[in-house]
């Protein structure tokens, strides 16, 4: 049930449910996202994103990724997150990736524009969709830190030109939230997230969602917040599985693989029920 974004995310968008997108840099990653979403009956996206590639490369997460979502028994797009360049783009394409993030937020208005919409006339060609960034999301730490966030929030105005001229399938939105650990509760604008979504109507996207309250997810995902990107969560939960596993008396990598996929299912689960998307397989 390999299938692209506009599959999963225009069902979301109509039923007021979010669908969780979540990266997987290694098989027991991916095992415990696609095992949990046949669990429960819900659609998923799954990928990886450019920054992560150090870790897993491109080609090795496809050839795991893929066929796992081929083999699935509920609908799981495959999404290159985070593209920062228009070769690694082009690559997830060559590799059966079935939606790409195209990430031109960094550029001026006008390249991001031109950038975008060459990208969505390459990929509807392919069947493939198209995620885009307006506005720009930062990070909690590090090289992607900004001074001050609201001038990078997405403008609904700008957002209706946008997505007019590129024809993108999705945006994600700047509207408070950050990549990483939260070292403070975000305080998310909902009233531009309302406004963006009727202006645009198309499926947005939630960048930064680990760490965000409970009550912040349900009431973005009412005002059109289709996807949900979450990989911090998941991340740290594996790690605290396998710590769980050597406190527990294993001494193996085999030993410790349960304890680790286990912890990320939990996590996983969590989200899906969150996000409204259980039992929206379809």
């Amino acid at each position: 049930m390999l299938v692209n974004m506009n599959d999963i995310l225009l069902p979301a968008k109509e039923g007021k449910y979010g669908v969780g997108f979540f990266n997987a840099v290694n098989v027991e990653m991916a095992r415990a996202i696609i095992e949990t979403a046949e669990e429960l009956q819900a659609p998923v996206m799954v990928g990886t994103a450019e920054v992560l590639l150090p870790a897993t490369e491109l080609n090795l997460v496809a050839d795991y990724l893929i066929p796992m979502a081929k083999k699935a028994s509920v609908p799981v797009c495959v999404h290159y997150d985070h593209g920062l360049t228009f070769e690694r783009c082009m690559e997830a394409l060559k590799l059966g990736f079935t939606s790409v993030m195209y990430d031109c937020s960094t550029v001026s208005y006008e390249e991001n524009v031109e950038r975008v919409a060459e990208m969505v006339k390459i990929c509807h060609a392919m069947g493939v969709t198209v995620e885009a960034e307006l506005g720009h999301v930062g990070d909690n730490a590090g090289a992607g830190k900004l001074e001050n966030p609201e001038d990078y929030y997405t403008d609904p105005d700008t957002a209706l030109d946008y997505i007019t001229r590129t024809g993108a399938d999705s945006l994600a939105v700047a509207v408070g939230n950050a990549h990483g650990d939260y070292a403070f509760p975000p305080k998310l604008d909902f009233d531009r997230i309302d406004v963006i979504s009727k202006k645009v109507n198309i499926p947005l996207v939630l960048h930064g969602g680990s760490g965000l309250a409970d009550n912040d997810f349900r009431q973005a995902v009412q005002l059109g917040v289709s996807k949900v990107n979450i990989f911090t969560d998941i991340d740290k939960a594996g790690k605290a599985g396998v710590e769980a596993g050597i406190a527990a008396g294993e001494r193996t990598m085999m030993g410790l693989i349960p304890y680790e996929i286990d912890a990320m299912k939990k996590v996983v689960a969590e989200k899906i029920r969150l996000f409204g998307s259980e039992g929206k397989a379809c």
